[in-house]
Order: C-alpha cells, then sequence, then structure tokens
C-alpha cells in the first residue's frame, strides 16, 4: 500500500483498507506550511469501530494459538519493511507533525529495533515452575494475553509510541485497535501499511481514525476491547481510567511530566548545557520527558544561566526538511496557542525573560515560536507547575542539593529527571530521593532505551511500566497451572 499526498487515508478493519461510515473528513496539516494538507483524515463512526474491534476478536483467537515465535516472525518482517521505507516515513512525519527530518528518521529506525526486540521475546519463558506442597503434582505459571487491546497514541512519537505498545500487545498473543492522533494519521497509516504488507493474518491489526470524543470513547467504553493503553494527557488518561474501571478493563497510562534537571556546582558546565539544551528543546520540547525545570546551584548559576543563553541564541529555527534546521514548529495551531499562552502567563507572574517568547523573524506562516528561556522563576509560578509541551526552560536558583531535590520533587508529576555532577554521594542522593520512574546521571532527562522499563510516579502514569520485558505485565494475565497425577 503507498500513498500519495494529499490523499483520504483509510481505515484498516479485516486486513482492508475501508472507507469510514460518515464520509467526513479532517486536514491533516503541514504545521511549517499550513496551506499545504499532507492527506486527509476519516472522522469515524462508533460502527466503524465496532467492525474493527469485532475483526480483531475473531482474529485473535487463532492468533493466541501461533506460537510465540511464529508470531515473532511476522515482527521481523514488518521490522524489515519498516526499515526499507525509512525515508518515506520520516519524510511524512516530518510535513505532518514538524519535528525535523534528522529526528524523524532516528525515531523511525527505532520503531524497527523495537519490533526486533519484540519479536524476539518471542523466545523467551513465560512462566515459572512452584514447588507444591503435594509430591505427585506439578504446578507452575504460564501467561496469557488480554484478548484486544485497544491502542490510543498520540501525535508527537507517531511512529515510536505506537509500535511499543503494539509489538508487545502482538508477541504476547492479543490483536490490537489502534486510534492515532489525526495530526499524525498519515504517518500512522504508513506504519500499518507495514504490517499489512508483512501479511499479518486478517484482523489482527486494525486502524480506526477519528475524534478523541468518539473513537477514543468508543474504545473505553466498548466491551470487546480487554485492555487498553494510552500516552497523552492527565485529562484523557483519568476519563480512560474512570471506564475502564467502570467495566473492569485492564488499562496503562502514561501521561505528563514537569522534568528537572538539577545542575550541581561541580558540574561539567558544557556538558550541563548541551543536554539541557537537547533535552528541553529539541522536537520543540514535544516529549513528555522534556526538560522543562532547570535547577542551578548558586556557584554555576551565572556562568551556567550565560552560556545556556549563547548557545540557544545559535539554535536555528525553521522547516524540519530544511538542511540545518536544528528546532522545527509546534505540531499544531492549537500547541502553538497553547506554548504562547504559557509564555504569557510566566510575563504576568513576574518571570524575567531572557530569550525568545515570540514567533520567528520570517516564519510567520507556519505554527513556529522562539526557543524560550526565563530567569528568575518561583515555585509557585504557572509555568514551573503545568505541562507546557512546547521548547520553554524555567531557571531556578538554589543554594544546596537539598534544596534542589526539594524543589525538583516539588511537583505533582513524576517522570523524568536528571542531576550534573561528578561527586558520586550527590549522585547516590539523587537516585534515591527523586520522586520520578526514570533517572538520569549526567544525561538529559528526555529519553530512554528500548529495552528498559519506562514510566512515571504520581502523576505521570498508572504505575505501570512500558518497554522492555516489563511489558509483559501489562499485556497478558498470569495463570497458575495445577497438575494432578
Amino acid at each position: 500500500m503507498s500513498f500519495t499526498a494529499g490523499e483520504t487515508i483509510l481505515n484498516y478493519i479485516q486486513g482492508e483498507w475501508t472507507a469510514s461510515s460518515t464520509g467526513e473528513l479532517d486536514p491533516s496539516i503541514n504545521p511549517a506550511q499550513p496551506t499545504q494538507v499532507v492527506g486527509w483524515v476519516q472522522r469515524s463512526s462508533l460502527q466503524d469501530l465496532d467492525a474493527a474491534v469485532t475483526s480483531a476478536k475473531a482474529a485473535q483467537r487463532a492468533w493466541r494459538k501461533l506460537s510465540a515465535p511464529a508470531r515473532g516472525e511476522y515482527l521481523y518482517k514488518v521490522a524489515d519493511l519498516l526499515e526499507q521505507r525509512l525515508d518515506d516515513i520520516a519524510e511524512t512525519m516530518t510535513r505532518e507533525m514538524g519535528k525535523t527530518f534528522p529526528e524523524a528518521k532516528g525515531e523511525t529506525a527505532r520503531g524497527a529495533a523495537i519490533l526486533r526486540y519484540y519479536a524476539g521475546e518471542g523466545m523467551r519463558k513465560v512462566g515459572d515452575v512452584i514447588p507444591s506442597t503435594d509430591s505427585e503434582a506439578l504446578m507452575f505459571t504460564t501467561r496469557v494475553p488480554l484478548g484486544v487491546v485497544g491502542v490510543i497514541t498520540p501525535w508527537n512519537f507517531p511512529v515510536a509510541i505506537p509500535i511499543w505498545k503494539m509489538a508487545p500487545a502482538l508477541i504476547y498473543g492479543n490483536a490490537v485497535v489502534l486510534k492515532p492522533a489525526g495530526e499524525a494519521a498519515v504517518t500512522a497509516a504508513k506504519v500499518i501499511a507495514c504490517f499489512h504488507d508483512a501479511k499479518i493474518p486478517a484482523g489482527v491489526v486494525s486502524m480506526v481514525t477519528g475524534q478523541g470524543s468518539v473513537i477514543g470513547q468508543g474504545i473505553i467504553d466498548h466491551p470487546g476491547i480487554n485492555g487498553i493503553t494510552f500516552t497523552g494527557s492527565n485529562t484523557v488518561g483519568k476519563t480512560i481510567a474512570k471506564g475502564a474501571i467502570a467495566r473492569g478493563a485492564k488499562y496503562q497510562l502514561e501521561m505528563g511530566g514537569k522534568n528537572p534537571v538539577i545542575v550541581a556546582d561541580d558540574a561539567d558546565l558544557e556538558q550541563a548545557v548541551e543536554a539541557t539544551i537537547s533535552g528541553g528543546l529539541r522536537s520543540t520540547g514535544q516529549k513528555c520527558t522534556a526538560t522543562s525545570r532547570v535547577v542551578v546551584q548558586s556557584g554555576i548559576y551565572d556562568a551556567f544561566k550565560q552560556r545556556l543563553l549563547e548557545r540557544v541564541q545559535m539554535l536555528k529555527v525553521g522547516d524540519g526538511m530544511e538542511a540545518g534546521t536544528w528546532m522545527g514548529p509546534c505540531a499544531s495551531e492549537n500547541q502553538l496557542q497553547t506554548v504562547l499562552s504559557y509564555i504569557s502567563r510566566g510575563l504576568e507572574e513576574g518571570a524575567s525573560l531572557l530569550h525568545g517568547g515570540g514567533k520567528p523573524a520570517g516564519l510567520e506562516n507556519g505554527f513556529y515560536v522562539e526557543p524560550t528561556l526565563f530567569d528568575n522563576v518561583r515555585p509557585h509560578m504557572t509555568i514551573a507547575k503545568e505541562e507546557i509541551f512546547g521548547p520553554v526552560l524555567a531557571l531556578m536558583k538554589v543554594d544546596t542539593l537539598e534544596e534542589a531535590l526539594a524543589l525538583a520533587n516539588d511537583s505533582e508529576f513524576g517522570l523524568s529527571a536528571s542531576i550534573f555532577t561528578k561527586n558520586i554521594g550527590s549522585m547516590l542522593a539523587f537516585v534515591n530521593e527523586m520522586e520520578a520512574g526514570l533517572v538520569r546521571i549526567n544525561a538529559e532527562s528526555a529519553g530512554v532505551e528500548l529495552q528498559a522499563p519506562f514510566g512515571g510516579m504520581k502523576q505521570s502514569s498508572s504505575h505501570s511500566r512500558e518497554q522492555g520485558q516489563a511489558a509483559i505485565e501489562f499485556f497478558t494475565s498470569i495463570k497458575t497451572v495445577f497438575i494432578k497425577s
């Protein structure tokens, strides 16, 4: 299946590309050039979703009976196809949601690596033998799939996030119904096309596009969906949790972050500056693990601030498809307005604007915002508390490491955090006391390796973990078996 620019993206149900029952369409536009339509996305109905779930439920019965290594062979094929189409998928991603082409290529390559990792998981154990008090009995555990899993994904990682949810779901014997974000649905369709061309059995993988209030809510409510995995906002996540609990479905939520980086007095200044910029501003700050609060000890504060300002002033903002562009636009006009509103709030509440704060000169037509630095940020300020999801860094000065840790933990979120220090005692204090699911030392806050568990604490997560071998905990249930001779 190939797609041409501006065409309508169909649903994928029962192994076929299918028009929705409504005939209604929404444009997916290029945030760098808003007059350019990347593709038309179907505004599907509950009837379309029900067709996908019915198909998935029927297909899952045969899929789970395949051996896990046999299921893995399909994932290997999908990985090969994704890799072969890497440039095309990455270019679509850049044109659809704005991240730079090199970043999009890296994400697509990561998607292939995730597929291969979980293909290999098909050869690993899924249970343990447990001693029984009955000498004539055998007792052991195995794992069984949930059934049909609803996958609801955001626009910021339109290849990696769907794949790191779908791949483990599939290898453990589930069927999946994907609802991608409308702003990245063309990219998602190109990923699904790789599953189609790998000849995965019809119904095992489905995709239905549409509004969250219809298709997203439909996934929450549908009795044929046994588990829901979601990445997105806290507001939507809590709605999913309530709906899933009401009907007894399993749910997994990865939500917001307000991620701090602590820069200690003994930090490598250059290393800390570069990692703060990369962690906070790459992908236009549109990562749940992006650095947002920069907590710096007073002894290095002025030097760090000056060097950070000098480096930020050098960053090139522009179309992600243009060579040399370091930071692209916000993914949508709504996201741009959200970021600008937070910048205005920061100024109103008394923070000092060091750099940025508006639209870059010459780029008024796209959804661009300058990389923005605030100084004199206080803990009570909105920009120190709420997730902005944009290229905004809030500098905060402290005197001691104890004060830095208290300030870093002063958040309803607990996704990721990092520290820059050469002191082993400071490192250990950070590891032990930081209330975050991902802590990194002398490295940026953004990013986690695919073979490692990923997830947050407090309001950042439902306290489950994605990726690595930890994924088996959500996508399966343990079954205890007792055999008497």
